[in-house]
């Protein structure tokens, strides 16, 4: 205790640089946790699982994928035509559309990107929605019994709501954007919950499909051009590896898919294929920023810490003499760079957590469906462990130093 409180009293007899070490390491640790915090997550949902696999079926060639309806429902049930066949535990049908308020002005505050799939799905297969609290998945639910009865309902998020300007039980008038032509009135009936989904929206698909039926009445029998590619994923649900495997294999032998083919794949490795276009961002955090942050803040510990030794060289001999021995001096340095790595460290990956979990609602980078990133609990730890790292590397040389210093060497030159 009395070491502890002897290290705590060297740090504060220079405030000011203690202060400025530690803030520039709280501003390291605060961008390095951002950083990690955004890797941890894609590492997350790109980490393949054995236990409650979700499939994602698409259009083999071509990306956006554009499959024909018909097949919706054959995909649904994994292709199964044999009573041996495995199916799916559950399945749901994207097919997305998009609109703007405005088809004169087009901005991005007055566009809408909304899935056309079947309402209960909302609360079965959706990530994120499919694990709500009890509490939250009741209002979801409510929202629900609002879509199954009114094909005009509409589902918004948060952020997009406010971006249109508009509230809980207004009608909008959305004007095709990829459906040319087709022009959907909608009802907002609830909002998603906040997360993932707060600049999507979500509508019955029956809607989208009655007016592409409705088309050709009134444009001379011909079909929409996208009457025959509404199709875009069929997400299914399958227990294990093993019945997945089986799934995919029937998929891929099955006859009713040859014109377009399709692909099934776990939802892990199909959001590892669509974050192929941000690999070399992916890879630059990785391994250049996030080094380039710890080697940085060893610095900036080494150059405090190197300031402090030279400007005590006198008081080192002094504490030889009264019978400190080297390695109670290497300590001594070691614990006051060790005590402010750390105190800053936990304390900036602390407020990290707080401010952008509490207050800002996550780190927008929006990538994928992925609309915000959060700060995970580890980051307490990171912090800490940013923080002893960084005190050892950077304080190494200079507590060194401070051990070798000559008791002889310092009086002859004082004297």
């Amino acid at each position: 205790m009395t070491f502890l409180l002897l290290i705590v009293k060297n740090l504060t007899r220079n405030k000011i640089r203690s202060v400025v070490t530690a803030l520039s390491t709280m501003v390291l640790v605060f961008v390095c946790t951002l950083v990690w915090s955004i890797l941890a997550f894609l590492d997350s949902v790109t980490a393949e699982q054995s236990q409650n696999l979700k499939a994602i079926v698409t259009e083999r060639w071509q990306l956006p994928s554009q499959m024909p309806f018909a097949y919706a429902s054959s995909l649904s049930e994994g292709a199964a035509s044999d009573p041996d066949d495995v199916q799916p535990e559950d399945a749901m049908t994207w097919q997305f559309y998009g609109g703007s308020l405005d088809p004169k002005n087009r901005t991005r505050d007055n566009s809408l990107f909304a899935f056309g799939l079947e309402p209960d799905k909302l609360l079965t297969m959706m990530d994120e929605l499919d694990e709500l609290p009890p509490e939250r998945k009741a209002e979801l639910a409510a929202v629900v019994d609002k879509m199954r009865g009114n094909r005009q309902a509409l589902i918004v998020g948060r952020n997009r709501l406010a971006a249109i300007n508009k509230q809980v039980g207004e009608r909008i008038k959305l004007f095709g954007l990829n459906y040319r032509e087709i022009d959907l009135e909608f009802e907002i009936v609830g909002v998603f919950p906040e997360g993932r989904y707060d600049n999507a929206a979500a509508f019955d698909r029956e809607y989208l499909l009655a007016a592409l039926d409705a088309w050709p009445a009134t444009h001379n029998g011909r079909p929409h051009p996208l009457a025959e590619k509404t199709l875009n994923l069929v997400w299914l649900r399958v227990p294990d590896m093993q019945a997945f495997t089986q799934v995919d294999q029937q998929i891929e032998e099955s006859p009713l898919y040859a014109s377009p083919s399709v692909k099934c794949e776990t939802a892990s490795s199909g959001r590892a294929s669509f974050l192929e276009a941000y690999r070399d961002l992916i890879w630059g955090m990785r391994w250049l920023l996030g080094p380039a942050i710890l080697v940085t803040l060893a610095l900036v510990i080494a150059n405090a810490i190197s300031i402090s030794v030279r400007e005590r060289r006198t008081e080192f001999a002094v504490l030889k003499v009264l019978g400190f021995r080297s390695h109670h001096v290497l300590l001594l340095v070691l614990g006051e760079a060790l005590l402010l790595g750390v105190t800053a460290g936990l304390l900036s990956a602390g407020l990290t957590y707080y401010f952008v979990n509490n207050v800002a609602g996550g780190i927008p980078f929006p990538i994928a469906f992925f609309q915000a990133f959060y700060i995970p609990l580890d980051a307490l730890g990171w912090g800490a462990g940013i923080g002893v790292l960084t005190a050892l590397l950077g304080s190494a040389l200079p507590a060194w130093s401070a051990r070798s210093v000559s008791v002889s060497d310092v009086f002859a030159k004082v004297a």
